[in-house]
């Protein structure tokens, strides 16, 4: 799958993610998986229910995978971040 395929969640307002979502969809892409880490994995879920239940309603989430990575902070410490990735296909 290309790299334009994944839609990272950040700070933004949830419908910017759903809009960058559909438009993924309408663009001819059958799959899409939306990434998020942190505080951004409830929006990510979001993200991912409005698509399915409001603008694309046969999007399936076809598989979840959860993770949890270490990130090194700006005094050299060590963090451990959970992760979430939603695989949406048409």
């Amino acid at each position: 799958m290309a790299d334009e395929n994944i839609v990272y969640i950040g700070r933004k307002p949830t419908m910017n993610y759903v809009l960058a979502v559909v438009m993924q969809f309408n663009s001819g892409s059958d799959d899409v998986i939306i990434k998020a880490r942190g505080r951004s994995i409830s929006t990510a879920v979001d993200v991912a229910e409005i698509v399915r239940n409001k603008f694309v309603q046969e999007a399936k989430i076809k598989d979840i995978q959860i993770s949890t990575e270490q990130l090194t902070g700006d005094e050299g410490r060590t963090s451990n971040v959970s992760s979430i990735e939603i695989f949406m296909s048409k």
